[in-house]
This record gives structure tokens, sequence and C-alpha cells, in this order.
């Protein structure tokens, strides 16, 4: 379960009150904990706990370390994690986006299950021409693909919509 010590935060503001409570305290194990719970690097929360940096996170950093500790949570990998690199890549160009994946009540696996849903929905036949072309391993031997296959995969355009859609709501830009 994620987020069982300390609870889900629903801003970097939140998350940073947290750690400066700690950091009053003297308490940097909990500091070190809470970045943990919280995907943030060791040594950015060592930095934070040294005084080179005012606070443990910045928007950014909480977003971003938010999806990895979703993310490996999930075990994402594949078409997922490309996926994923998509929201991360909206975080990285706009701090609206990063403060809204932060946010308590959304959830990568939220999003992500709105992306396969999508998918799902609009998989298409794949033309038999290329099924029959396509050798495929079973059972340690290659053998003629059996079709028909189907296949949905949103493109970078719809999966973005969708994560805008989520993270934002409405008809997100």
């Amino acid at each position: 379960m994620l987020f069982k010590k300390f609870g889900e935060f629903d801003s970097c503001e939140e998350l940073n009150r947290a750690a400066a409570a700690q950091l009053a305290e003297g308490d940097t194990a909990a500091i070190l904990a809470l970045a943990q719970e919280n995907g943030l690097e060791k040594e950015d929360a060592e930095d934070y706990i040294d005084g080179i940096v005012p606070k443990l996170a910045t928007p950014l950093m909480a977003a971003l370390g938010k999806l990895d500790a979703e993310k490996k949570d999930l075990g994402i990998d594949g078409v997922l994690d490309d996926w994923t690199t998509c929201i991360v890549e909206l975080c990285r160009g706009d701090e609206e986006m990063a403060r809204a994946v932060r946010k308590k009540g959304k959830s990568l696996c939220g999003c992500m299950s709105k992306i396969l849903r999508f998918a799902f929905e609009n998989k298409r036949q794949v033309s038999p021409k290329l099924v029959n072309a396509t050798k495929v391993t079973q059972n340690g031997k290659e053998v003629p693909m059996q079709g028909p296959v189907y296949l949905g995969v949103p493109s970078q355009t719809e999966a973005k919509r969708i994560v805008r859609e989520y993270y934002l709501g409405g008809d997100a830009k």
C-alpha cells in the first residue's frame, strides 16, 4: 500500500510542511522515510536536512516522486511505461500539471485505467496480410501467427489528451 506511514499529500506545500515539522523536531530519519515514501531521492532529502535547499520538494519533484512510487507499486513496464513517460513529460513542461498529479485522489492507476480503456474501446483489426506474414514463438517453436488480431494503442496525442483530462479535468488542452 502506498503512502501508508505519512499518508497521501495533496500538494508539494503539504509535503514540505510535513518535512519542516520533522526538521523542527530534529527527526532526520522521519524526513528520509518521508522522502522515500513519496518517491524522492535520498540525496535531495539529505540536502534539505543539511540546509543546502530550503524545501524538500518543488512541485515537479513532488509529482515525479509520486509517479515513481506509484509506478513501482503497479509494476509498470512496456507500453505502460511509455504512457507514464508521457505524464512525466507533461509535468516537466507545465507546473499546473505537476501540481495536479500530486493531488490527493489522483493516481497513476486511475490515469492508466483511462488510457487502457481507450485502447481497448478503440482497438482495430490488424491487416490479415500482416498477421499472415508474422511468425511468433510458441512452445519453443516458431509458428505462423493466428488471426484475427486486434490492437488498440493510443497515439501520443491521444494519450496526452487523456492524461490532461484525467488530471486537469474537463476538456483540458
